[in-house]
């Protein structure tokens, strides 16, 4: 009796392909937030430049200066700081189950789609202490590497419920854990104005600008990193401040930015009550900072009451944020004479490029800032610096608009596309960047 076998071949699943989308495919919600976070960010993070400032216990902004350094200062405690990176953490959430579902339909199987994500977390964390190490101790890169290397193992592959419960556990978490210690105070018959530690100084020799040496800097900003990646990132994941992380992964699963049309009272509400929410929760510390309120400097310390809730409702704001962007790009792509389309062109083209972007703003601030290039940080106040970095993020925005007419990836992005893939993109690196940045879908 002959036995017939089937000797035909299994089908394997497919291997991870680089994978481009042509400009005509690409929404203009999270290239547009990608660039405008980035205008943000450069301008946030210009207390950390002025290392000849004084600074107080109610966040990283000088209490020096003038009437208008004062005026940018309270702007800055309300609407940006701790404000901007959950806009990008949701941004980032977003792009990363973006990569993950274009690659499923394209053939490659889950596990292999999460092995590639995870070869680009662990990529970005060595690009991000290279970073931190070499230019800014406030590095984010690494950072977001290990928070995605950990929540892209465990949720890029969870069901639409399983999300939601991990979505709403998290938040409650980070709501309970933020009140725990206001709330065990405030039963104690204790005083809130005593939590806290006054003395604590977030300036800037965390961050090593006003080092003379660039090698002493270095240690500074390796440290700094370190701690960052090392202990901040965790806490993130374990203090439920993944939270808006996952809530990215949520709404690129509904193309919520890509269809904004689809979602206009989900975004209007998300604008009006997480803008809300976040100025309002910064607004005590802001007028503490300017001298309108008499409030303890304890309570406005890191650990006190009042920048717990000014973080805490920061996460509110960024998810405003992100919903206000959405509802402009629906608005805009509706009209039918766009004005000023080069200037949103040029914008959306930073955020395509956010990784090289965001290592150019430290490659232009660190040498003219810091006290071991040529300075200028020392003379620099709130108010001037934050021309210098919106002249920053101009210059970027220049330099992404010409790659964008010419059909070209920036180099960071190029770079760490071709280490995620192991090998040379089939296009050559040429075609214009498809969203599998640091940044995308890139603490303030």
């Amino acid at each position: 009796m002959t036995v017939h076998t089937d000797a035909t071949p299994q089908p394997r699943a497919a291997e991870p392909t680089p994978t481009s989308i042509r400009a005509s495919e690409r929404a203009l919600a999270p290239d547009l937030g990608r660039g405008l976070m980035l205008l943000f960010i450069a301008m946030s993070n210009t207390a950390f430049h002025l290392w000849n400032s004084e600074y107080g216990p109610s966040g990283w902004q000088p209490v020096n200066g003038s009437w208008a350094d004062h005026t940018v200062q309270f702007a800055m405690i309300v609407g940006l700081d701790l404000r901007i990176y959950p806009l990008f953490a949701f941004l980032f959430g977003y792009g990363m189950m973006q990569l993950f579902l274009r690659q499923t339909a394209g053939g490659t199987s889950e596990r292999k789609a999460v092995g590639l994500l995870r070869r680009r977390s662990l990529w970005m964390m060595v690009i991000g202490f290279a970073h931190a190490t070499l230019l800014m101790a406030g590095d984010i890169i690494g950072f977001y590497g290990l928070v995605s290397l950990v929540l892209g193992w465990l949720f890029l592959r969870r069901s639409d419920r399983a999300l939601k419960w991990w979505i709403g556990i998290a938040a409650t978490l980070l709501v309970v854990l933020s009140a725990q210690p206001v709330v065990t105070t405030m039963l104690s018959g204790g005083d809130l104005g005593s939590m806290g530690d006054a003395g604590a100084d977030p300036g800037s020799e965390a961050f090593g600008a006003g080092k003379e040496s660039w090698l002493a800097a270095a240690g500074t900003r390796t440290e700094t990193g370190l701690y960052l990646m090392g202990l901040a990132a965790p806490l993130v994941l374990l203090t439920g401040g993944c939270v808006i992380f996952l809530l990215g992964f949520w709404a690129a699963r509904r193309r919520i930015l890509e269809e904004p049309g689809r979602h206009v009272k989900l975004l209007r509400g998300t604008a009006v009550v997480g803008i809300g929410i976040g100025w309002l929760g910064a607004l005590p510390t802001a007028l503490a900072h300017v001298g309108v309120l008499d409030i303890p400097a304890d309570a406005l310390s890191e650990s006190g009451p009042l920048f717990t809730l000014r973080d805490v409702t920061g996460n509110a704001a960024g998810l405003g944020y992100v919903a206000l962007v959405a509802l402009f790009a629906h608005w805009w792509t509706r009209r039918p004479r766009r004005r000023g389309a080069k200037a949103i062109t040029a914008v959306s083209a930073v955020g395509k490029r956010s990784l090289s972007c965001y290592l150019t703003h430290s490659l232009l601030f660190a040498p003219l800032l810091a006290a071991w290039g040529l300075g200028l940080g020392e003379h620099l106040t709130s108010a001037s610096m934050v021309l210098v970095a919106v002249g920053v993020w101009l210059v970027t925005v220049a330099g992404a608009y010409a790659l964008e007419l010419r059909g070209l990836r920036g180099p960071a992005e190029t770079l760490l596309r071709r280490l995620m893939y192991g090998r040379k993109d089939g296009n050559g690196g040429s075609r214009e960047a498809d969203g599998a940045g640091a940044t995308e879908g890139i603490r303030t």
